[in-house]
Formats: structure tokens, C-alpha cells, sequence
């Protein structure tokens, strides 16, 4: 007992404890605040900006915390255990420093926020969360085809947006291409056919199109990237078994397979109202009829 009072008794330990009861002050006031805000703030996108503008002030303030302790004047006698002491932490700990570093980058970089569509570590999905350590993504695909949830929730660490490439979907381009193949036999009205699909992305599209256009002037002015074509294009391909039309759109990230569904639906009841004009192609055995056989037998 008489130890631990002539230990408590030391500047160095009295220090210490003040520092560990300003971080407990800090951790609690962080908590009492982010529950204030929620109370407080109906709106949910302001809710969760001032809750994560709290965190960051709280980390702000324990890292002050911290360099002003370690340099005060009573310390100077223990620099080098301080360093040493420093820098097994740092080696021990460096995965999270990468996190934390790495959600700093994402708030003040704008590498990504909370309902963008990403790509991060071979993970797709909508990033729902964002906090000092981890990116809350609500995963896509896998199992399931197309740009559907798979109903996993998977946490990356922050310390990825140093490792790798980030692809956002939505980031000042809500927008992305997508193509669609319609197989027509030889012997149909080709021009017909173009004429159908051009026709029916045009009108299925029409609102993408015009939107998509000021954005996309938006990322000219502001990237060095050249201009490109936002309407409707279809090409022409001869195979070895049909005429391939593909269609080349722009469409929201968030209706691709929608979209690719409303277009083949509309196609497909457009083709089937020409009359045999234009006739869908598919890789099919053609059994052609034996012809009669008239076989007189002699005795």
C-alpha cells in the first residue's frame, strides 16, 4: 500500500493520471454529444455529418492532448523511452494509425461519402457508414447476379484507400455506359431493326440523356478528359450465325438492370409486331425434312 502511495505520489504518475482523466472526458463527451445531436437533428444527412464532425473534433483534441503531455518539461529525462515506447506502438498499431489517417483522407479529400456506389479491395456495394476505423458497405453481387444486395453488411478498413484503386460509382458522375446485344437472323430488314432500337432507347432514355449531359460537361470543364457521345449509338456486327446489333446507352448507376430489362422487353414486343421483317436469332439445331422416297420394287 505504502508503494503505491509513494508511486501515486511521483510527478510523473500524477501527470499520467491527469492525462488518462482528460481522455476519459474527452471519450464521454464525444458519447454525450453524438446522442444530443440525434435527439436534436431530424434530418439524417445533417445528423450524420455533425455526429462524425464531433468524432473528428474529439480525436482532434485526444491528439493535442497527447502532444502536450509528451513535451512538457519533466519529461525531457524520459525521451528515450518515450521513443522507444513510441515507436513499438506505432509498429504494433500501424494498421490502425492507417485507418485513422485514411478516414481524415475520406472526409477531407472527398474520396468517398455515405451512399456512394464503390468498389474498394474487390468489394462492391453502397457505402452506409463511415467511421475513424472502418467503411460500412452494403455488399452487391456475389451470389447474386447483376447490381443486387446480397444482404451482407462487410466492414473495410479505412487503410485500403492507400493500397489500392477506389472506383465510385456516383462520385460527380451519377451516370455509367452499359450495352445491350440484340441477335437478328440474316435475311431480316437490318435497317428495320436499327431503326427499333435506336427508337426505343431514345424514348426509354430521353431523361438520362439530358441529365447525364450537364454532368458530363461538368467533368470536361473540370478533368482532363476528353468529349464523348451520351446518345443512343448502335454498331453492327456480322458473325458466322446472325447479324449482332449492340446498343451503347447511359443509364443511373442505380437502374442498370432495370433499364437493360425495360429495353429488351420493349425491343423484343417492337420486333415481334414487323411481321417477319425482323426475326430474332438463336443458336438452334435445324433438323431439315427427308424428302419423300418413291421406291418400286421388281420381282
Amino acid at each position: 500500500m505504502q508503494e503505491i502511495i509513494d508511486f501515486l505520489s511521483q510527478p510523473m504518475a500524477v501527470k499520467i493520471i491527469r492525462l488518462l482523466l482528460w481522455l476519459f472526458v474527452i471519450v464521454i463527451s464525444i458519447s454525450f454529444l453524438r446522442k444530443l445531436l440525434k435527439r436534436r437533428i431530424d434530418d439524417v444527412t445533417v445528423r450524420y455529418k455533425a455526429q462524425k464532425g464531433v468524432e473528428i473534433i474529439g480525436y482532434v483534441l485526444i491528439v493535442l492532448l497527447l502532444l502536450i503531455s509528451f513535451t512538457l518539461e519533466s519529461v525531457k529525462d524520459y525521451t528515450i523511452i518515450i521513443g522507444l515506447f513510441t515507436a513499438g506502438i506505432t509498429f504494433t498499431l500501424q494498421e490502425l494509425i492507417l485507418s485513422i489517417a485514411g478516414s481524415f483522407y475520406i472526409f477531407f479529400v472527398r474520396v468517398y461519402k455515405p451512399g456512394d456506389r464503390i468498389e474498394i479491395n474487390g468489394i462492391k456495394g453502397d457505402v452506409i457508414d463511415i467511421d475513424s476505423v472502418y467503411t460500412t458497405i452494403m455488399e452487391m453481387g456475389e451470389w447474386v447476379s447483376s447490381d443486387n444486395y446480397s444482404g451482407r453488411i462487410v466492414k473495410i478498413s479505412n487503410a485500403f484507400v492507400f493500397k489500392g484503386p477506389i472506383k465510385n460509382y456516383s462520385m460527380d458522375f451519377p451516370f455509367v455506359w452499359d450495352e445491350l446485344n440484340v441477335f437478328i437472323t440474316y435475311g431480316s430488314d437490318v435497317e428495320l431493326a436499327k431503326k427499333i432500337v435506336l427508337e426505343t432507347a431514345n424514348a426509354q432514355l430521353s431523361d438520362y440523356v439530358k441529365g447525364s449531359k450537364t454532368k458530363w460537361s461538368a467533368m470536361v470543364e473540370r478533368y482532363y478528359i476528353e468529349d464523348a457521345k451520351i446518345d443512343p449509338t448502335v454498331a453492327v456486327r456480322l458473325t458466322d450465325n446472325w447479324v449482332e446489333l449492340n446498343l451503347r446507352y447511359i443509364t443511373d448507376y442505380k437502374r442498370r438492370r432495370m433499364t437493360k430489362h425495360e429495353l429488351f422487353e420493349t425491343i423484343e414486343q417492337s420486333i415481334s409486331q414487323t411481321n417477319g421483317k425482323v426475326k430474332l436469332a438463336s443458336a438452334t439445331l435445324q433438323l431439315l425434312q427427308i424428302p419423300e422416297l418413291d421406291v418400286n420394287l421388281k420381282k
